[in-house]
């Protein structure tokens, strides 16, 4: 019966292929889910170990330190084979969170020690958890390029896809269920925690980040089961000697290729304006939320309904056919839906600053753009050379991306400022009206280069002819 829904579903897979993709399909799912069952809890024990107002700073410092690390794991993926990579990764980053449970779960530092901003551990853990996300994730994409060949790909692609997103749901609801049921604590009268409530919050997030590591070993299990159970006529992926050495995605040699090419610059542009805006909107959405749910298993449980929306929401728009915009109506238009969609969520933001709208601005921004537009995205770079697919992509991916956001980071520093200068709530009210006319400024660029890139696209397709 799967297999019939399978074929019915994503196609006609060849003999072997659907135990093949099925079983890449269960380990991107646990990626996915280890991930987005880790990324509530980063915000939740960073805001509660060292202070909210400390984010940007810390997506700074993951900027910083996941460069370097991003290089050495380029040398290392091709010194080493996909799989041993796996297995230390996952061995290193599920020993790593066994020491992190233990600073949780310390009395002197541990959560319930209170934020200060000198709480070592606790940028550690931030960057610990951000890395997870650039890291594995390329990682797995690597080792499936590698043992498929491109009309395998095609097959079995959407149904990998698919367990992220199954993952992606059900990471933070499993997160939901252990805060909800084991760290379920009634506060006094007064809204405090009670004697040995914050003791008994440190030692549930603990056991939620081992949780998180045991599950690391399932994901490093699974990969050695899938190499020995697959046959090696199907773990054969497209090799060609010339392509290798074109391959090399260099730091310089990708900055290069960027600008020399407007159509590159263009998808440069278009990532970077999302990252910037989103960056700012979901530090608000961090900082009114944390002051909101000021015990720690209430955050991480609310962060955690909120990953979980953004998987349930971006699956409803797949299955509803949201994808049939770029069909009927073209990729410049699919790409201009989430600029439009920012815009409207920006001018929300700025008449509605509080939480619970947020919460749904943050949802339909981080679906859509999952649902959509990242899709679309990597279709752009389709009618363009095998440097600009390998190092001009990685060097946008990998370093735009994170750039953009730390650029982000830079505005969010400047709320603190205002209210400094003009109090609490008239300094978060000038700060928000200057982030607004700052978005609409962006987004008033953004628009015209999502239709360029559809024009250029479209004319390079009909035209059989590559771009750049």
């Amino acid at each position: 019966m799967l297999t019939k829904i399978a074929r019915w579903w994503w196609g006609d897979f060849h003999e072997g292929e659907l135990k093949k993709f099925g079983l890449l399909s269960l380990i991107f799912g646990l990626v996915i889910g280890v991930y987005w069952f880790l990324r509530p809890l980063k915000d939740s024990v960073f805001s509660s170990v060292v202070g909210a107002d400390y984010i940007p700073r810390a997506k700074m410092l993951s900027l910083v330190v996941v460069f370097p690390l991003v290089l050495i794991y380029s040398k290392m993926v091709d010194m080493f084979p996909r799989q041993r990579m796996f297995y230390a990764l996952c061995t290193i980053y599920g020993l790593l969170a066994l020491v992190f449970a233990f600073c949780m779960n310390h009395a002197d530092i541990g959560l319930a020690s209170g934020a200060r901003p000198d709480n070592w551990w606790g940028w550690g853990w931030y960057v610990y958890v951000e890395s997870f996300g650039s890291l594995i994730v390329a990682l797995f994409w690597a080792f499936t390029a590698d043992t498929t060949k491109p009309d395998a790909a095609a097959r079995g692609y959407p149904l990998v896809a698919f367990g992220g997103q199954i993952g992606n749901i059900v990471g933070p609801s499993a997160l939901i269920f252990i805060m909800k049921y084991f760290a379920h604590i009634e506060l006094t009268a007064e809204g405090e925690m009670p004697a040995g409530g914050a003791a008994q919050s440190a030692m549930v997030h603990a056991g939620a980040v081992v949780l998180a590591a045991v599950i690391m070993g399932m994901i490093m299990l699974l990969v050695k089961f899938f190499m020995s159970s697959i046959p090696k006529e199907q773990l054969v992926g497209y090799h060609a000697k010339s392509d290798h050495q074109e391959s090399e995605p260099g730091f310089f040699e990708g900055l290069r290729l960027i600008f020399s090419s407007g159509y590159l610059i263009g998808i440069f542009a278009i990532i970077s304006f999302y990252e910037i805006i989103v960056t700012v909107l979901d530090f608000n959405f961090k900082t009114l939320a944390s002051a909101q749910f000021t015990v720690h298993h209430q955050l991480t449980e609310y962060l955690a309904y909120y990953g979980m929306m953004v998987g349930v929401v971006s699956m409803l728009s797949i299955i509803l056919g949201i994808n049939k915009i770029q069909r009927s109506l073209g990729l410049g238009a699919s790409l201009a839906l989430l600029p439009i969609l920012i815009a409207v969520a920006v001018l929300t933001f700025k008449s509605y600053p509080i939480v619970s709208v947020l919460f749904w601005i943050m949802v339909f921004s981080k679906a859509v753009n999952y649902a959509l537009n990242q899709p679309s995205m990597k279709q752009l770079y389709i009618p363009t050379s095998k440097d600009a697919k390998y190092k001009s992509q990685a060097f946008i991916e990998m370093y735009g991306s994170r750039g953009s956001k730390a650029m982000g980071s830079t505005v969010n520093l400047w709320r603190k400022t205002f209210m400094q200068k003009y109090g609490a709530i008239a300094g978060l009210e000038q700060f928000i009206t200057m982030c607004t006319f700052a978005s609409l400024g962006i987004i008033g660029i953004w628009l015209p280069v999502t239709f360029y890139l559809g024009r250029t696209f479209k004319k390079a397709v009909d035209e059989k002819r590559v771009v750049c």
